[in-house]
């Protein structure tokens, strides 16, 4: 099992937007264990679409979740890194 996380807040005009993306997979052994997951923002490919996610305040976002949990087909897909979001487990 994994834990997909997403993490938004808002941009200069004052919209939602998307701050970053992670995945990481849950332990199974008992006890407490801390993970930190390096978050990543897709990017527009071309100068022309930058520009016009800039003007409009709408920036990319992927709609499905899948995308960040399988890594399928996110080899052709642009992203920069974009930090990095601890989380702690407590597994009984």
């Amino acid at each position: 099992p994994q834990i997909v996380v997403s993490v938004y807040g808002p941009d200069f005009f004052g919209n939602d937007v998307v701050r970053g993306y992670g995945a990481v997979h849950v332990p199974f052994t008992p006890g407490r264990h801390t993970r930190t997951i390096p978050m990543f923002v897709p990017e527009s490919t071309s100068t022309l679409q930058k520009f016009t996610s800039w003007f409009t305040g709408r920036r990319p976002e992927f709609t499905d979740p899948r995308v960040i949990a399988q890594g399928e087909g996110r080899e052709v897909t642009r992203v920069r890194s974009q930090g990095f979001v601890t989380i702690s487990f407590n597994i009984v």
